[in-house]
This record gives C-alpha cells, structure tokens and sequence, in this order.
C-alpha cells in the first residue's frame, strides 16, 4: 500500500490498493478504515474492473470507497474512464 494515496472522510480513512497483473494490467482494491473510540473497524473491498493505468485504478477504488460510505463528496473524485 501506498500512504501518499490514502484520503480521510470524518473519521474514515480510505486507502486505494493496486496490483499489477502478470498481463500488465491493474487490479484494485479499497480499505476503507473507521477509527473511532478504542478500537478500529477495516473493510477490504475487492473490486473487478482491471486498469491498464495505475492512477486510474486509484482513482476508481478512492471513487468505490467513497461510494461505499456514501460520502458527499464523491463529486469530487474525478472518475475513471470506462
């Protein structure tokens, strides 16, 4: 995992993944963290869509994550290209 890539919403904190396939392509995943009180909660959501650009594939697990929370500021993630 990268740090530089991780955001904070509140109190979560959303962390892209990459992988690099064998075939060159990208595949991502989004942790999507909650500290709060004395513990912390941590959801790995995998995601399908495979990238052949490593920013778009953080862009799109950030844009997931976010999603996934159902955070306001989703618009301002810019999207992957499909």
């Amino acid at each position: 995992m990268n740090d530089k890539h991780h955001i904070t919403a509140g109190t979560y904190r959303i962390a892209p993944l990459t992988r690099r396939m064998a075939n060159g392509w990208y595949a991502c995943a989004v942790s999507v963290r909650c500290a709060s009180g004395a513990g912390s909660r941590d959801r790995l959501l995998r995601l399908t869509r495979l990238f052949q650009d490593p920013l778009a594939a953080i862009r799109y697990a950030t844009a997931e994550g976010l999603r996934w929370l159902g955070h306001p500021e989703i618009s301002r993630v810019p999207r992957a290209a499909h």
